[in-house]
């Protein structure tokens, strides 16, 4: 396994997927190269992918929204013969570490949740052309699409074949998509997840598992004809210019500390804690839309969005014993408020639109991340808005109160905008606040009374904003405590603790497949029966089924 995996890419270093733009239609195309695997000792035959494969994918999501808004229609469809994608590779899986399967399906659902979102927030629907087989990861990729076409041959068939195969189950939301987004009958469903062969032509129509089946002869170009008739019902003028996205920069230190533009990450190993430092802007807001396109990937609020989403990303799957992760800030919130206003202002238009609904999925990725998450409100700090959403995102925090010795910096505030209320809701639905009260839903409303009041410590504290508020004689000890108790826990606890804390309210679709994840993948991944020497992982493709413990758990 390399020491480091880059989350950082673009279309120059694609091995695996490529683009076609013609107006308002983008052709996606999976090819992947079967040699240029993540890891060393295993082939990506059929399209079988890795985290490799994906990385590409959640790159190429986000260069549509930002780089292409006059796209509405992505198909996404197979360079290779007889198959769509055979799933997620089965070597990979039977050989990587168990953290890494998991967070490897976390980051895959996180993707998915992407472009099936796409509709909804920027106007672009994807569609799954499936010719040939498309099995597993490969039938949920289409799953994920927001329109399945299926060939109509004796080959392509969709399946979910994880159980009778493998021992395991599909990692990447595809049986709740299956009954809570397709609504296909129960019994229906148990048949098809038991099934190797899977289903193809008419039955899948029939069973909802796909929208519409093609005759062979006339697949390609009936896809052609349904993409630019999808395309020509969507808003939009079509003549919208995106933007480039620069690479990140970052630079990682000895001990593994990341220092980004606007975001520095200082890992302390012994104590198993990572500090991410956000820093306010340096410059006011731009004057108009036309300057904000002109800054581009440079505009601060975008810029910082991708800087957090890749330390992220980074500490997910290369820092797997730094256990708590916490939040700070620093900055003028003055600079911050007069970028979120602008964003405000212009929230009709495709960029503003695009720039908060990529805050809203990378908040969402610390809402799932398997770490103790505090947020320290200390002098200096800038937690305005969108900023301020990390407090709730946290599972503590912890605020200064009044003035420190020997600190001249502006006393710790927070403050609130209307994007507290709606813009960034959690997979729940609910906006942070919201989640935070549910059972006080009345606090939602005196919060809301005070937008833009600079908060200091008992007025958040009273707000019920914040866990604790400290003074200069405590903090020290307060926080010392808190942290080295964090550190001493057992991480499986804390994760499921904190897993089951942070989702209070409503279920939905997002919330019940993150949920099953934590729940199917830290158990199913560990057990013998799947990933044990005579596990259905370790054989398969040797010709002999798994040697099951027939125990009822």
């Amino acid at each position: 396994m390399p020491a480091l995996i880059d989350f950082r890419t673009d279309p120059s270093h694609y091995h695996h997927w490529h683009v076609e733009y013609e107006g308002a239609v983008a052709w996606l195309t999976m090819d992947v190269d079967e040699d240029q695997g993540l890891f060393e000792g295993y082939q990506r035959k059929l399209n079988s992918y890795d985290l490799g494969v994906d990385i590409e994918l959640n790159d190429i999501v986000q260069r549509m929204r930002f780089e292409h808004p006059e796209v509405k229609v992505v198909v996404m469809q197979s360079g290779k013969d007889k198959v769509f994608c055979a799933g997620a590779n089965i070597r990979m899986l039977g050989s990587a570490a168990h953290s890494h399967k998991v967070n490897f399906c976390k980051f895959t659902n996180e993707t998915r949740n992407a472009y099936e979102a796409a509709e909804e927030e920027s106007g672009q629907k994807y569609i799954a052309a499936v010719k040939g087989s498309c099995a597993g990861g490969g039938y949920e990729l289409a799953l994920a699409c927001n329109h399945i076409m299926l060939t109509d041959d004796s080959t392509s068939t969709v399946a979910l074949p994880e159980v009778p195969l493998l021992a395991v189950l599909p990692g990447t939301g595809g049986l709740t998509r299956v009954t809570d987004k397709r609504k296909v009958r129960r019994d229906r469903a148990d048949v098809f997840c038991s099934m190797e062969e899977g289903i193809k032509g008419k039955r899948a129509v029939e069973w909802r598992l796909v929208d519409e089946v093609v005759p062979n002869a006339r697949f390609e170009e009936v896809v052609r004809e349904r993409a630019f008739e999808f395309a020509s019902q969507t808003s939009g003028t079509g003549d919208e210019v995106g933007i480039p996205l620069k690479t990140i920069q970052r630079k990682i230190a000895d001990d593994g500390s990341l220092t980004y533009t606007y975001l520095d990450v200082e890992l302390d190993r012994e104590a198993r804690r990572a500090v991410l430092t956000l820093m306010g802007p340096s410059e006011d807001a731009p004057a108009s839309i036309d300057a904000a396109l002109e800054q581009g990937s440079d505009f601060y609020l975008l810029q910082l969005c991708r800087e957090l989403e890749d330390a992220i990303l980074h500490l997910r799957f290369n820092e797997v014993e730094i256990g708590t992760w916490v939040f700070r800030t620093q900055g003028e919130s003055a600079l911050v408020k007069a970028h979120e206003d602008f964003i405000s202002e212009h929230a009709a238009h495709w960029f503003a639109r695009e720039i908060r609904s990529y805050w809203k999925r990378t908040l969402k990725r610390i809402d799932v991340t398997s770490r103790s998450l505090v947020g320290f409100v200390e002098h200096g700090s800038c937690f305005h808005g969108v900023l301020a959403e990390l407090l709730w995102a946290v599972d503590r925090t912890y605020m200064m109160e009044d003035e420190f010795e020997g600190d001249n910096r502006p006393l710790a505030r927070i403050t609130l905008s209307e994007d507290n209320f709606g813009p960034y809701p959690m997979a729940n639905g609910l906006s942070r606040l919201e989640t935070r009260f549910l059972g006080e839903p009345q606090q939602v409303d005196k919060a809301r009374a005070q937008i833009g009041a600079a908060l200091e410590a008992e007025d958040a504290d009273t707000l019920g904003l914040v866990t604790m508020i400290l003074d200069d004689i405590d903090w020290e000890d307060e926080v010392r405590i808190f942290l080295e108790e964090r550190a001493s826990f057992s991480p499986d606890a804390m994760t499921g603790m904190e897993a089951n804390l942070r989702f209070a309210g409503p279920e939905t679709m997002e919330t019940r497949i993150f949920g099953r994840l934590t729940a199917w993948q830290n158990w199913i991944f560990n057990r013998p029966n799947a990933v044990g020497d005579e596990g259905a992982l370790q054989r398969y493709g040797t010709g002999k089924r798994g040697d099951y413990s027939m125990e009822r758990v």
